[in-house]
């Protein structure tokens, strides 16, 4: 057996550093501490492939790949060349980049039923400005979210639905409703009660279950029914579930979509895309309607994340990418089911989510969702050689990589089958993680 890994110091350094300076101790909340054991790296210094290292030189198999962005692999070099390329040749410029007509036509040659695209640095701007385009085109103010579907954007109109809703005015947490995925009842019970109100309804094309009953057309058919738009969040399930994304799995051709994550591998570039009849709200020449001032960033152009975007695009279109996503997750479900049911915990420790997007659940002895348990699994899986805030695959795990991974979960394994014996307080040092939203921090003894 590999030793255990139990060395953090200057991670703790680290640490102390960034929580004096940063709000939060880090830039996304996601990878924030408290997501995380009082034992675990805080910082990454390097990666290559499915692998990184983190300050105090411990090496890790990662999963989760820079929250679902880095979906070839760190580091890759395709795509790393692509970017120095353009870096000799400046990235930003006072008129607009040559690139940005070359990374519009790549992208719109993949996503063939959208007819205009525009590009940003991250997710919650293409999704915002999908939010304006709805409330512009149909001079509403309401925005339908899916309830079950956990982020959309750092901006007001979602973060003011969630717990953590600190500054934003009460009016503007109004404009925004919920339906539940896959119950079409619930959107008719949400059209009824804001009859001519909803400007869009958004949502992710999957997360956990695909979509049943044809689920997103009839979405769709409501929702235009009613004078609404649809906006699908294809920022995880693009380049990942298909290479034109869940909508062209599931045959429904969305009004608005936003893409990023894996559109770049890991670089910052996000997409928002959709019908010129809606997108044209934002061009310099409509003249019947209100200008909508449509995602207008300094960095938007910048040219090595495009020149990134379209080499990670050329690796999609020819290499077996998308298959190999499905193959390792495939092998990874299989074997961790493996060990967790010789582990006796099946009723403990579950497995959900399309194979290339693997999420993993931790129970309590009653079968409760427990932080307790969670934080326990990260603790052990990490001493073991491994980070997975959950388990997506990258086109960098091979086989041999996802074979030591279940090695390393059946010995974090153990362990939790222990602590639901004799107490999880017993195994689990320091505090439990915390969910991202919640209203309030816990005070410190």
């Amino acid at each position: 057996m590999k030793a255990l890994i139990t060395n953090f110091e200057e991670s703790n350094r680290l640490r102390a550093r960034a929580h004096a300076m940063i709000p939060g101790g880090a830039h996304t909340y996601a990878k924030g501490d408290d997501q995380y054991p009082v034992n675990s790296p805080s910082h990454v210094v390097r990666g290559d492939g499915c692998r990184v290292w983190d300050a105090d030189g411990n090496r890790y198999i990662e999963y989760g790949m820079g929250n679902r962005a880095v979906t070839l692999g760190h580091a890759y070099p395709q795509v790393v060349e692509a970017a120095r390329r353009e870096l000799g040749q400046g990235v930003s410029f006072a008129r607009p980049a040559s690139i940005e007509v070359a990374a519009a036509e790549k992208f719109l040659s993949i996503i063939d039923n959208a007819d205009m695209v525009k590009f940003s640095k991250d997710g919650s701007d293409a999704t915002s400005g999908a939010v304006k385009i709805a409330r512009a085109y149909t001079g509403r103010d309401l925005i339908a979210i899916c309830a079950d579907h956990p982020f959309f954007s750092v901006d007001d109109w979602f973060i003011g639905a969630t717990a953590i809703h600190g500054g934003i005015p009460e009016a503007t947490r109004a404009l925004t409703v919920k339906f539940r995925y896959n119950d079409i009842e619930s959107v008719k019970a949400l059209l009824a009660q804001y009859p001519g109100q909803i400007a869009g309804f958004i949502l992710e094309p999957t997360r956990i279950e695909p979509p049943k009953d044809d689920f997103l057309n009839q979405l769709k058919s409501l929702a235009h029914a009613n004078g609404a738009l649809l906006i699908l969040d294809e920022m995880i399930t693009g380049f990942r579930w298909h290479l034109q994304g869940a909508q062209r799995l599931y045959g429904v051709d969305p009004d608005l979509s936003t893409w990023g994550k894996a559109l770049a591998n890991g670089f910052s570039v996000s997409a928002l895309a959709g019908k010129r009849e809606y997108m044209r709200l934002g061009d310099l020449e409509q003249t019947d309607r209100p200008r909508v001032f449509l995602l207008s960033t300094t960095h938007g152009g910048e040219t090595h994340g495009l020149a990134a975007a379209m080499a990670t695009m050329d690796v999609y279109q020819n290499e077996p990418v998308i298959e190999h996503l499905a193959h390792a997750g495939d092998r990874l479900r299989a074997g961790l089911g493996e060990v967790i049911r010789a582990r006796g915990l099946e009723n403990h420790v579950g497995l959900s989510g399309a194979s290339c997007n693997l999420l993993y659940s931790t129970l309590d002895g009653d079968g409760a969702p427990s932080q307790a348990f969670r934080t326990l699994f990260l603790q052990e899986t990490i001493k073991r050689g491994l980070i997975m805030p959950s388990l997506v695959v990258s086109y960098a795990h091979k086989d041999s990589d996802i074979d030591e991974t279940i090695e390393a979960i059946d010995g974090a394994l153990d362990i939790y089958a222990r602590a639901l014996n004799d107490g999880v307080e017993k195994h689990l040092v320091g505090r439990p993680s915390t969910p991202v939203y919640r209203t309030w921090n816990a005070k410190k003894a």
